[in-house]
């Protein structure tokens, strides 16, 4: 499976959540509301989740193996630092 379009969109202001990211892979699915978070050792990107009953939050998609997640992160993280350079 390949990423064939990222689109970032930036959320103004001094909070943790720098972006938003949507992912289109083999230019045929989408996902979208992946989140771009500054942590203390640097951004890095949370899955689209939604609130159990219980108040657990649970990933809608994720990636299931390290390999592909790593993958993913590396070109959301790349395209939102060339959008912030621009």
């Amino acid at each position: 499976m390949e990423i064939t379009d990222i689109r970032i969109k930036r959320v103004e202001g001094e909070n943790k959540l720098k972006a938003y990211a949507s992912v289109t892979f083999d230019d045929s699915f989408v996902v979208h509301n992946i989140k771009v978070i500054e942590g203390n050792s640097g951004l890095f990107i949370a899955m689209p989740s939604r609130k159990t009953r219980s108040g657990e939050m649970k990933d809608v998609a994720h990636p299931i193996n390290t390999d592909f997640r790593e993958k993913m992160q590396n070109a959301i993280l790349e395209k939102y630092n060339a959008e912030v350079s621009a």
